[in-house]
């Protein structure tokens, strides 16, 4: 089914993006993109005030949007939502996976619990909603499925060892997913995300010592907006071109 007659067919479409915080992040502005389609954009998050804030901006705009508190590691929260969206009977245009922070950790003093929990954020959430995602996928014969990655995907650093090894395995999970349902007329895409972002998580972190980094790195960091703006692109392309693997860095960084 292509994307004209979805739009001549008046069933609702919706797109859910996981892992939405702070206004100023990353999956908020790519909320703020969806919803300018128009999509009905399902807004998940762990955060209640945080995810209600985004949906709140979203609507006064004249969007839809509504809020579900969902732990994406949860695989009973993330398959009630998508069992909602099928009882509803409405077409999922996309789902977007951006869970994962990024904390560092000393090797030798990273307790196992920490890196279960890394591990956890970073690839089981995705391994959860790409089940789900993929099982309405291949009843509508079509669908986009982003997944946010991190320079961390491509090598390891000093202090993020826990981090790194969740966006690796994440990575070469994702790129095997695009080529097994590509046949299928699903989209999936990793996008690589190569410096700080300019978002609240950075310039909040460290009682403002985040920003301060950022800012004297001299990159100025990756503007949220701009990355939703490829978000949407993904989504945008045709079957005939599809890109698996998107890097995203600022123009000042060193490869």
């Amino acid at each position: 089914m292509n994307k004209s007659k979805l739009q001549q067919s008046g069933q609702i479409q919706s797109v859910i993006v996981f892992g939405v915080g702070a206004e100023q992040g990353i999956g908020a502005a790519v909320c703020r993109r969806f919803a300018q389609a128009p999509y009905k954009l399902y807004v998940v998050g762990r955060t209640e005030n945080k995810v209600q804030r985004v949906v709140q901006h979203i609507n006064q705009q004249g969007g839809h949007a509504v809020a579900h508190i969902i732990d994406a590691e949860n695989r009973d929260e993330v398959e009630a939502l998508f069992t909602r969206i099928r009882q509803q009977q409405e077409y999922l245009a996309a789902v977007i996976h951006n869970v994962g922070g990024n904390i560092p950790s000393l090797f030798l003093n990273t307790r196992l619990e920490f890196f279960n929990r890394m591990w956890r954020s970073t690839f089981l959430s995705a391994f959860v909603v790409a089940q789900s995602s993929l099982d309405i996928f291949k009843q509508q014969q079509s669908g986009t499925l982003i997944f946010t990655g991190a320079s961390a995907s491509m090598r390891a650093k000093p202090y993020f060892t826990a981090f790194s090894m969740g966006k690796f395995a994440l990575r070469h999970y994702v790129l095997h997913l695009a080529e097994q349902y590509r046949a299928a007329q699903i989209h999936i895409a990793h996008v690589v995300i190569d410096g700080m972002v300019d978002g609240d998580r950075v310039n909040k972190a460290l009682w403002g010592l985040g920003r301060l980094l950022r800012l004297t790195r001299g990159t100025g960091g990756l503007n949220v907006e701009a990355i939703a703006e490829n978000y949407w692109m993904l989504h945008q392309q045709t079957v005939a071109f599809w890109t698996h693997e998107l890097d995203l860095r600022p123009y000042r960084e060193q490869f």
